[in-house]
């Protein structure tokens, strides 16, 4: 495994900058994800990394060596693309040796190298079998098998599961979890799924127009967003947004809303609230103690299978919740609810960055 180091790195295609003076470490062993919505720049900062796209500055170190401008086939990298590109005509055996026959590699290493992956993948079975015999998910991981026979040093993904359905794509997320806890790799993995990012990564990268908006574990870029977009990006449904304001006693007034944060960053400010929906709990039955004074009523009931996500108006504003049980919920309800303010967000409506808060207050007021 080696680590990759992404120095003041710029690509620029067509005349259009893709990428800025972007730097980037990815430590040896860990699971990165490039995670941001299609055109950010995630896929052509992998292809850079693997040779295919060429970078107009900067340098990509990987293991310690400059490989900027070193031919992809020296890299010692594996890369498993979108489309499984294997070929027809070949079993899947001859499939994942195919590179390292080209390569010259012994031919009894070659078949160390086959079996070897073929058990980790599962794949023994099907090693005498072409591709028109498979199924998506058996010939994507014959697409991973390819790939880790090579022994690189470090592999790279381009959303390989996103020409799978639901169900093979989170059997397939599992076995690649478990395949990176058994190599102990380096791998860079590209998606604009936030729950592969959120499920896989040891460190999530989340991107946006060619540059980097947050980089940490999965819990720290949820918990704590570095700013509006990396807060509406991650979570489904997204972060509820409220607009207002933070006096010089750190309340903060949004409409109908008041939050008592306990701080004031800067100073009375606009503000922006953010609030995750799981943060946001119905109470018992309206007017039940502990409901403290709030009340929504309900616009939209989503049954999402092991818990409801639940609309409400409150005071003009529309906040998402979460709902686990069989409470009878209906639109038009009146319900009374709760928010964990110390799990509450906000942000700079002009930059968009998170103001530090030094813990939330619970006091909360609402009239509707």
């Amino acid at each position: 495994m080696s680590k990759v180091s992404l120095k003041k790195l710029s690509i620029t295609l067509g005349g259009n900058a893709i990428i800025r003076a972007l730097d980037l470490e990815v430590e040896e062993g860990e699971f990165l994800v490039l995670l941001g919505p299609s055109g950010c720049g995630k896929s052509t900062l992998l292809h850079s990394i693997a040779g295919l796209t060429e970078c107009s500055g900067g340098a990509i170190e990987i293991g310690g060596k400059d490989m900027s401008r070193t031919d992809p086939s020296e890299r010692g990298i594996g890369m498993v693309f979108q489309s499984y590109a294997l070929y027809p005509t070949m079993t899947v055996e001859k499939n994942m040796s195919f590179g390292l026959r080209i390569a010259g590699v012994p031919k009894a290493e070659i078949k160390r190298r086959v079996a070897r992956v073929a058990g980790m993948l599962h794949l023994d079975e099907l090693l005498q079998r072409k591709p028109a015999a498979l199924s998506g998910g058996q010939r994507q991981r014959v697409a991973i098998g390819r790939a880790l026979v090579r022994e690189a040093g470090v592999y790279l993904f381009d959303e390989p599961l996103s020409n799978l359905d639901a169900k093979l794509r989170t059997d397939l997320r599992r076995e690649l979890k478990l395949l990176h806890q058994q190599l102990g790799a380096t791998m860079i993995y590209v998606t604009h799924d936030q729950v592969e990012a959120m499920t896989l990564a040891s460190r999530i990268v989340v991107m946006r127009a060619g540059e980097i908006q947050q980089v940490g574990t999965p819990a720290e870029v949820y918990e704590r967003p570095a700013n509006l977009f990396v807060a509406g990006f991650l979570g489904a449904p997204a972060m509820n947004f409220i607009e207002g304001e933070l006096d010089a006693a750190g309340t903060f007034a949004g409409g109908a809303l008041q939050l008592a944060l306990g701080v004031a960053p800067g100073g009375a400010r606009r503000a922006v609230l953010g609030v995750r929906p799981e943060h946001i709990a119905l109470a018992p039955a309206p007017g039940a103690p502990g409901a403290a004074g709030l009340q929504g009523r309900v616009t939209l009931v989503e049954p999402m299978g092991a818990h409801r996500v639940v609309w409400l108006e409150c005071g003009g504003k529309q906040l998402s919740c979460m709902v686990q049980g069989g409470r009878a919920i209906a639109p038009d309800d009146m319900v009374a609810f709760t928010i964990d303010a110390q799990r509450a967000c906000l942000f700079d409506p002009d930059s968009g960055k998170r103001f530090e808060t030094a813990g939330a207050s619970s006091m909360l007021a609402m009239t509707v």
